[in-house]
């Protein structure tokens, strides 16, 4: 997308769309927030105001952590509109982007789509912010299905960097690179995904979270411990290394000698995929051989590495956590 004035409409105010909508706010850029309930005009009114206040209490928090000051926030008020949907036609028809936020319910999304299909120019990319369908059933609910596009939010939307954006074969290539540039261009890092159950970051986190919640069931450690790990351990490093860039730095070999261990003494759902044996026989075990998921041969490894260690000691140091120097005193 250019740098010229973008018209969003977001369709659903409810908690996804507000975050949302503050993501956008919060880059200057001009957004409408439309409910799509039906309620007579006191209810309305309020229901307005609710959504005004959550707005302006999360602007609110950002100016306590030092993220924005007052008038700023007050500023970022100014570029929100919120609409009923009888009130949204004309926002709708010249809208450049309409993400959809309504409830999981797929005849509620039904119904959404067929009325969005007639509100909204045939040039409007038209995105859903649904963690439940795939773009591939979705799509069908809409004319122009080349348009169409799943942006999966991380929340709270207005502070997680990610998005996840997933396209049907019908996807027009040009419709997803001008998502991609608009949500650059609001300090969004968006990734793309097949149309696959759970997208990247949710079918991971779902392995992760049961399995910590089995530790505890089986009396491991305690959910504090458990906790602790996760805060100081596995996340603060794939916080700077990604999961398959620390399998190339740990070896893909010593994943899968691992994993089978884990396996035989635990249960089989840990046995590793095929594609880590064959990356073993390939010998594409990761950065001792130039090779793994990531090419390295072209790479100087010891500023990559120096790079990347640079990045975990700044993050360490943020959290109060690096090694403290006494040089010997005791």
């Amino acid at each position: 997308m250019s740098a010229e004035v973008q018209r969003i409409c977001i369709v659903g105010a409810g908690r996804m769309g507000e975050g949302i909508a503050l993501a956008f706010m919060f880059a200057g850029l001009p957004v409408t927030l439309i409910d799509i309930k039906q309620r007579d005009g006191a209810a309305q009114a309020r229901y307005f105001r609710q959504v005004e206040d959550h707005l302006r209490g999360e602007l609110a928090t950002l100016v306590r952590l030092g993220s924005l000051d007052a008038a700023q926030a007050e500023h970022a008020m100014s570029h929100v509109h919120l609409s009923d949907r009888e009130g949204s036609g004309q926002f709708l028809q010249d809208a450049t982007v309409v993400f959809e936020a309504v409830p999981e319910v797929l005849d509620l999304k039904v119904q959404t789509f067929a009325w969005l299909s007639t509100a909204c120019s045939d040039e409007t990319v038209i995105a859903s912010t649904t963690s439940t369908f795939l773009v591939t059933q979705l799509a069908a609910l809409v004319t122009h299905p080349q348009r169409f596009v799943n942006a999966h939010w991380l929340n709270p939307a207005f502070l997680m960097p990610l998005v996840e954006l997933s396209r049907s074969a019908a996807t027009c290539p040009q419709v997803v690179q001008r998502l991609m540039a608009l949500l650059k261009r609001i300090g969004k890092v968006p990734v793309q995904c097949s149309p696959a159950a759970g997208y990247i970051v949710p079918r991971i986190q779902a392995l992760a979270m049961n399995e910590a919640a089995r530790m505890v069931e089986e009396g491991v450690a305690s959910a504090e411990d458990i906790d602790t790990a996760i805060r100081v351990g596995f996340g603060l490093r794939f916080s700077v290394l990604g999961m398959l860039e620390f399998i190339d730095w740990g070896g893909g070999d010593i994943l899968f000698y691992a994993s089978h261990y884990l396996a035989d003494a635990i249960d089989p759902r840990f046995l590793p995929p095929k594609v880590i044996a064959e990356n073993m026989a390939q010998g594409r075990n990761g950065l001792r051989e130039g090779q793994g998921f990531y090419d390295y041969q072209d790479v100087d490894l010891e500023a990559y590495k120096l790079q990347r260690l640079g990045e975990f000691t700044r993050k360490l140091e943020l959290m109060g956590l690096s090694p403290v120097f006494n040089g010997g005193v005791v």
